[in-house]
């Protein structure tokens, strides 16, 4: 057996030890371990000594617990519920109103934390009693809060960027640059919907009852400098002095965590047990997303080595279509894998063995990062899996698993839309990346 058919052997076992339930960063070692003896002897031993090396000197990577820190701290301390607050008083007239303080909401937690089951979770908290209260449409509920909480996997700083920065050579504060204008068009169009839906049907999310709404314009000017004003400052000062140039992912994080951390201490609102359970959470998700990364570029200098992903790389090229057809073929396959899969093994093997065919093919790497987000956020709204139903589901328990399926696909169709837009007009991710370098 040749050594490129053995790369094919061992791609088959990691995909079939991961769908039996094995743990997916062990699986890498072990797979790469046991095929790389096999197929290059000692060899394998430094490939892996190399690549954890590698991966620990990466400084970028340092910026992954920085963040979480500061997602987990506004989550844990309550003041992403009244930023809620504020934007539902705010908007407490609108046909829809509901629709649109979540998603207003989820847009601004995407700028504080790339974790996709934790922003789900939180918005159905907050938003779910408000809505059903209300009398809001259960399906379209659902989506909204669903569809905003993916955000998080592609509005700065994701940390599924930060992480796909070094798979594919690219800075990840260009990939923060490119993100920008797809992630803010995105919520537009969910917004749109849901405003247009309303106008047509008022049914579907009436204003808020006369006893939910303020007493006084003052009431909301103070909820909205209390709980609105200082986390989107501090979130747009974070983002802003990444995509000036001013500082470097890692440090901008360091400083975030901090300034969120002492916003906590300054309205009160954090205690030692949501303290602990935040950094419990922080260290438990950086240390699995570290691991993750190191094993997977273990595996991929194996694979590598054993002339695999040339191979594929050569055979795509030579079939008879052009680059776009391509690159919508190589999109089709990452959504249908993030099915079943979370964007960890996709950006960390799957990217890596198409990378060789998005060189060949001639297409900009910092588009092919930002349509790959886009496809994996809409991979999370996609029935038969869907993991953001089931963590929607687990916080409001009586509303039926069918009806949030319904209504996420209505928002699904939507991010398959804007997908098409990307695609069509690759400017919306190049251009701000252009202007700020």
């Amino acid at each position: 057996m040749s050594n490129e058919v053995l790369g094919l052997v061992s791609l088959v076992i990691l995909f079939s030890a991961i769908f039996i339930g094995f743990p997916i960063a062990f699986t890498l070692i072990a797979v790469a371990l046991g095929v790389g003896w096999f197929a290059l002897g000692p060899v394998a031993i430094h490939l892996m000594t190399l690549q954890f090396f590698a991966v620990m000197k990466e400084t970028s990577l340092a910026s992954v617990p920085f963040f979480l820190f500061m997602g987990y701290l506004l989550e844990q301390s309550g003041l992403m519920e009244k930023l809620f607050r504020g934007v539902q008083q705010l908007l407490a007239n609108v046909k829809g109103s509901l629709y649109l303080a979540v998603l207003i909401t989820a847009t601004i937690f995407a700028a504080a934390t790339g974790i996709v089951g934790s922003s789900v979770t939180l918005l159905g908290v907050m938003a779910a009693p408000s809505m059903i209260r209300s009398g809001y449409d259960v399906r379209m509920s659902a989506g909204a809060i669903t569809a905003g909480g993916t955000l998080g996997i592609l509005i700065p700083p994701s940390v599924m960027l930060i992480v796909m920065g070094p798979v594919v050579g690219v800075p990840a504060t260009e990939l923060f640059m490119a993100a920008v204008l797809p992630g803010l068009m995105l919520s537009a169009l969910y917004i749109t919907y849901c405003l247009a839906r309303c106008y047509w049907n008022p049914a579907l999310g009436p204003p808020l009852p006369p006893e939910e709404r303020p007493e006084s314009k003052w009431e909301v000017v103070k909820e909205l400098s209390v709980g609105v004003i200082p986390v989107v400052v501090v979130i747009l000062a974070t983002l802003g002095v990444i995509l000036a140039g001013i500082a470097t992912p890692t440090d901008a994080g360091a400083v975030g965590a901090f300034v969120v951390f002492l916003l906590t201490l300054v309205t009160r609102t954090m205690t030692w047990p949501k303290l602990k359970r935040a950094m419990y959470a922080t260290l438990e998700v950086s240390c699995m997303i570290l691991l993750l990364v190191a094993a997977s570029n273990y595996f991929g200098a194996v694979f590598a080595r054993l002339g695999t992903a040339s191979m594929i790389a050569e055979w795509l090229v030579s079939l008879p279509f052009p680059p776009m057809v391509m690159l919508i073929l190589i999109l089709a396959l990452i959504f249908v894998l993030g099915w079943p899969l979370e964007w960890v093994p996709i950006v960390l093997i799957v990217v890596p063995i198409m990378l060789p065919l998005v060189q060949q093919l001639g297409i900009d790497l910092v588009w092919f990062c930002t349509l790959v987000a886009v496809c994996l956020q809409t991979a999370w709204l996609s029935p038969p899996v869907a993991l953001s139903a089931y963590f929607l589901k687990g916080v409001v328990p009586e509303w039926e698993l069918s009806d949030i399926y319904r209504g996420m696909v209505q928002f699904m169709v939507l991010q398959l839309f804007g997908l098409g837009l990307l695609l069509l007009f690759p400017e919306i991710a190049l251009w701000l990346p252009r202007v700020l370098k």
